[in-house]
């Protein structure tokens, strides 16, 4: 039994005919940067997040850098990143000369919480990078009241957890990503919603923010060769825009085939007392970009991981270090606090295979060396 860890390829085969000819029309066509389906894209990305202005680039880092840039921060700002996270979210802070602070996570959903944030606060602080990791948002809207009343921006880190939709304590639902200031989106392969390359999008409700990102990503142009403000170049290609089209009508019914795979790893896991099981928060849906579990016994993560490779089971561990512990931030990062959760869950955390494709025959496989790994 050969079991993929993300298996692209079969996800291709099921809706062949509809990306081939999409990629036809688009090198048919010809216009490979900024061709219509760009803006196609554009449209219809709008539609199914509810976001007022969606502005593709090349990549989620992009994204994460041109919304920074289009906040006019200057160095030394200070601006607060969780630290069980990948590496983007503060190495765009980095590269941009503010400081980022990096603060702990709640050890069951992964996700930073206002009790972190409010530690990393100071007289410095500009802004807020909430990411919402592995298919589940974070309390997104305690962050925006704390945002408010602090007067800092909210660039959400939505790259894994498109299609995940918030509840306010009000009742109203609304997609992660669109809550903040800006949200930022990746298309990495690999992601819920991802194209056959790199890609990226920012969305805002503001439009005064809209038109400042899309001058930066276009060299800082408002008009073709005037170059208002210095910006980058960084835009998502015509044949990636016509692939995601495709892909974004089925982005909701492979959520669900998602969170029935996590539904049957719940049932097949639920009695190794071992592991612990990804929770589900109470505000959150949760699109399982990842299923996640956390060993009690930090000790035997490896050594489970191994066991499972050696008999076909791919695994991985996101994140083995924690950003505190990540050379390229000496120096330049203050820490908000004492980070025990991210350095706790980066010894015991291991990702099992999940995606559109995987077989109930599979995950009974999975659960079975698990089980016997701990008999």
């Amino acid at each position: 039994m050969k079991i993929q860890m993300v298996d692209l390829k079969g996800q291709y085969v099921t809706i062949k005919q509809e990306i081939d000819a999409a990629l036809l029309k688009a090198v048919a066509e010809a216009e490979y940067i900024n061709g219509a389906e760009v803006k196609a894209f554009q449209h219809d990305l709008e539609h199914y997040t509810g976001s007022a202005h969606i502005i593709p680039c090349a990549n989620g880092t992009d994204a994460l850098q041109i919304a920074l840039m289009a906040l006019e921060l200057q160095p030394g700002d200070e601006v607060i990143v969780p630290a069980f996270t990948y590496v983007a979210a503060a190495e765009v802070v980095g590269l941009l000369r503010l400081t980022p602070v990096i603060v702990d996570v709640d050890f069951d959903s992964f996700n930073v919480t206002l009790t972190n944030i409010e530690k990393g606060l100071s007289l410095k602080t500009k802004a807020i990078i909430p990411v919402h990791l592995f298919g589940q948002s974070c309390d997104i809207g305690g962050i925006m009241d704390f945002a408010k009343a602090h007067h800092l921006y909210v660039i959400e880190d939505n790259a894994q957890s498109i299609g995940a939709c918030y509840t306010f304590s009000d009742g109203r639902q609304t997609q992660t990503g669109t809550i903040g200031h800006i949200g930022c989106l990746s298309f990495f392969p690999s992601k819920n919603l991802g194209c056959f390359g790199d890609g990226g999008a920012m969305m805002t409700d503001d439009e005064a923010l809209s038109k400042k990102l899309i001058m930066i990503a276009r060299h800082g142009q408002s008009v073709k060769y005037k170059h208002d403000i210095l910006g980058c170049n960084s835009r998502l290609d015509t044949v990636q825009a016509a692939i995601l089209r495709v892909k974004l009508r089925y982005l909701d019914h492979w959520c669900q085939l998602r969170q029935a795979a996590a539904k049957r790893y719940n049932a097949l896991l639920q009695d190794v007392e071992q592991i612990i099981l990804p929770p589900e928060m109470s505000y959150s849906t949760h699109v399982y970009h990842q299923y996640t579990i956390k060993l009690k016994d930090a000790e035997k993560r490896d050594a489970l991981k191994i066991y499972l490779q050696e008999r076909g089971v791919p695994s991985m561990v996101y994140y083995p270090l924690p950003l505190q512990h990540q050379h390229a931030f000496k120096g330049i990062a203050r820490q908000g606090e004492v980070l025990r959760n991210a350095t706790k869950l980066s010894t015991c955390v291991l990702s099992l295979p999940i995606h559109t494709e995987l077989l109930e025959d599979e995950q009974q496989f999975i659960a079975e060396k698990i089980k016997t790994f701990f008999s």
